[in-house]
């Protein structure tokens, strides 16, 4: 049966908080310089904390002072490469819901999915607490015009958000620093949206942002796809690229980090990007890392993409039942 929090009020600022920093397509795979990029990828935050070869599948949890690294199963029960609508829902439910609607199932969520969705998240349960929740990652106005007009539909991360109630971020908050952008520097707002007046970061400014906005919230969720799109297309060094670029983020988010109150968790919904060998998904484990408060408490709970919401509720609210 799937824990669910006591929903006493929970304090304002927050005494206790956790960031989901959400990486769509990672998961941990060979030392094989040929097909993963993380074999030749230069990553030194992420190498400082867990050794030069945390990235490579067939291993155990392992454990730093500061953090842990869980490889996690995504298949969760099924046969079948797993899907990001399914992924990503089973995540922010605690539900199995590839189990629950028959299948991984994705880009974006079909008709079970959204059901699975629409009955509670993280994000409704800290509402629903009276604390404060937030997708902090921004989207054009193009995005909500193709919404109104039917165009396309929401992914099962802004949908588990505006089912809470919570307004999507937008422009203006990227603007004003209450967001940051899926690319990390706001470039592409630049160069491809036409919004030429919104600040750009460095890599390292993006990840002290997100660190600093996370301490606004008792649960806040930000959303990186283009690690997925590494995988699907591009090149084998386009993807060493990319990692290397993530790498520099995490580390600016780490140095801002506030281990005692904070719960960082670095996840993903399947894996991708580490098999450049062929453009689909893989049934790998995905590397989820928890640094912070608490974590190697935590971390021997998580088993699978459903045990992440598990940490979360544990970290946010005082109790479950």
């Amino acid at each position: 049966m799937t824990q669910k929090p006591v929903t006493t009020p929970l304090s304002n600022p927050p005494d206790s908080y956790v960031h989901i920093f959400f990486l769509d397509g990672v998961g941990l795979g060979v030392a094989d310089p040929a097909v993963n990029p993380f074999a030749t990828a230069v990553l030194p935050h992420l190498s400082a904390l867990f050794g030069p070869t945390w990235y490579v599948a067939d291993q155990a949890l392992i454990s730093s002072d500061r953090a842990s690294l869980i490889p996690t199963d995504a298949n969760l029960g099924l046969s079948g490469r797993p899907q990001s609508a399914t992924g990503q829902a089973a995540i922010l439910t605690g539900r199995n819901v590839p189990e629950l609607i028959g299948e991984h199932y994705g880009p974006k969520p079909n008709q079970p999915v959204r059901d699975v969705v629409q009955e509670g998240s993280l994000f409704q349960e800290v509402v629903d607490a009276g604390g404060r929740a937030a997708l902090i990652t921004p989207y054009p106005q193009g995005f909500f015009d193709a919404i109104d007009s039917g165009k396309r539909i929401l992914s099962s991360v802004p949908l588990a958000a505006t089912n809470a109630g919570l307004a999507l971020m937008t422009a203006d908050d990227l603007r004003n620093g209450r967001s940051v952008s899926p690319d990390f520097t706001a470039q592409g707002w630049h160069d491809h949206l036409g919004y030429t007046d919104i600040p750009l970061l460095t890599l390292s400014q993006a990840g002290e942002r997100i660190a600093h906005i996370a301490r606004d919230y008792h649960f806040s969720f930000f959303e990186h796809w283009p690690t997925d799109m590494r995988g699907h297309r591009g090149s084998l060094d386009e993807a060493v690229t990319h990692l290397e670029t993530v790498d520099a983020v995490i580390g600016g988010l780490l140095s801002a980090w506030d281990d005692q109150h904070g719960l960082l968790i670095i996840t993903s919904d399947h894996g991708n990007i580490e098999d450049k060998s062929h453009r689909s998904h893989t049934r790998n484990r995905v590397p989820t890392i928890l640094l912070g408060k608490n974590h190697a408490q935590l971390a021997p709970h998580i088993h699978d993409l459903t045990d992440i919401a598990t940490a979360v509720r544990q970290t946010v609210f005082s109790q479950v039942v």
